[in-house]
């Protein structure tokens, strides 16, 4: 006896509805441990990154010091070439104006220029000359004068001249 106007279909343990229900539900588990396995290798990505900044942070860190010691070291050297050529100046005009100091009938054979002392070797046509012409400039100059006089085979005389400043006297001219 049959009671349907139809005939039978084979009924199936998963109907279509449930197979798309199943597959929305496949789509959107996939889709949401794909958004986990990405967010994870970018969370992997950004720790190693951040380890790799933060390794370059303290090389420059430790370049910044070590350009700061190189920095420290050249203004040392440059103050100390600026001294030097202060002092040769210095140096180059004290011995221009000794120079221009000494008169013509004087000649000079040796001069030894120290930062407190001169000492100077020479022929003079006789004392007098030397004592008017290059001593009594030399007594304004330094505080202790000492002059030997020795006879030349020529009839002039070989002087030696040593020339000094006092301790205080120096301190007062470098400041």
């Amino acid at each position: 006896m049959k009671h349907s106007f139809i005939t039978p279909r084979r009924k199936r343990l998963i109907s279509g509805e449930l197979r798309l229900v199943l597959f929305f539900f496949t789509v959107t588990i996939a889709m949401v441990v794909g958004t986990y396995l990405f967010l994870e290798y970018k969370t992997y990505d950004f720790v190693n990154e951040r380890k790799e900044v933060a390794r370059k942070s303290i090389e420059l860190q430790h370049s910044i010091e070590a350009m700061d010691e190189e920095i420290k070291v050249i203004e040392t050297e440059a103050k100390i070439v600026e001294q030097i050529s202060t002092d040769n100046t210095v140096m180059k005009e004290s011995i221009k104006n000794l120079f221009d100091l000494v008169p013509e009938d004087i000649t000079l054979t040796r001069a030894e220029l120290e930062e407190k002392s001169l000492i100077l070797y020479g022929i003079t046509p006789n004392k007098d000359t030397y004592e008017y012409m290059l001593h009594a400039p030399l007594r304004s100059i330094f505080n202790r004068t000492y002059t030997s006089f020795y006879p030349a085979e020529n009839g002039w005389y070989r002087f030696v001249s040593s020339n000094y400043l006092d301790e205080e006297t120096v301190k007062e001219v470098v400041e």
